[in-house]
């Protein structure tokens, strides 16, 4: 009877720092843990599709090596006018990303899901963000990635340092979506799935 009453483990099924900060922000104990789940888009598969996905495909991976635990996973896909970009990797491809996205407005799909195997407690949810660029020129995206580097960042910019200074606009309703883990509606779920936030 004791164990059924025990709050459950909580995992971030995740290899971001920023995913980990963000969630660090609610105070609350929890481990990561590697999803190892291939990111290849699907043929035709939409960038909010392709987000919704894997954030759901991160959660169940880790939920089925953890099956008492309530996982989250979570992805974020940058929508070029229907085309997802990633994570560019490289100093050239974050370039090239960024002289795409000058002067446009990109959508950036960020999907969280929580997942309970032993309680059998699914819920996913996206937070798209509406990101407007400055029309930049080949000089400030030169600098900009000197000075910041954001390799590792769908969409090649990190609005939560410099890059905010490539932006005209951001327009959303979960403020920390862009980051990379939409916490509102994280706090939403894991509350569903049975975790005590306050």
């Amino acid at each position: 009877m004791t164990d059924a009453l025990a709050p459950r483990a909580l995992i971030l099924g995740s290899t971001s720092r920023y995913r980990r900060e963000l969630l660090s922000r609610l105070r609350l104990d929890f481990d990561v843990v590697s999803p190892e789940v291939d990111e290849t888009p699907l043929a035709g598969e939409t960038p909010q599709a392709l987000a919704s996905r894997l954030a759901l495909a991160k959660a169940r991976a880790v939920a089925a090596r953890f099956p008492q635990a309530v996982v989250i996973g979570s992805d974020q896909v940058a929508d070029l006018a229907g085309e997802p970009l990633g994570k560019p990797g490289t100093h050239e491809r974050a370039t090239a990303q960024l002289r795409r996205m000058r002067g446009q407005t990109v959508i950036f799909q960020t999907a969280v899901a929580v997942v309970c195997q032993a309680s059998g407690f699914e819920q996913s949810d996206i937070a798209p963000v509406r990101v407007t660029f400055r029309d930049l020129t080949d000089a400030e995206i030169e600098a900009y990635l000197q000075a910041e580097q954001p390799y590792d960042c769908a969409g090649s910019a990190k609005s939560e340092g410099l890059g905010i200074a490539l932006l005209e606009a951001i327009d959303n309703d979960d403020p920390s979506a862009l980051v990379g883990l939409p916490l509102i509606r994280t706090c939403r779920m894991i509350r569903a799935a049975g975790v005590k936030v306050l």
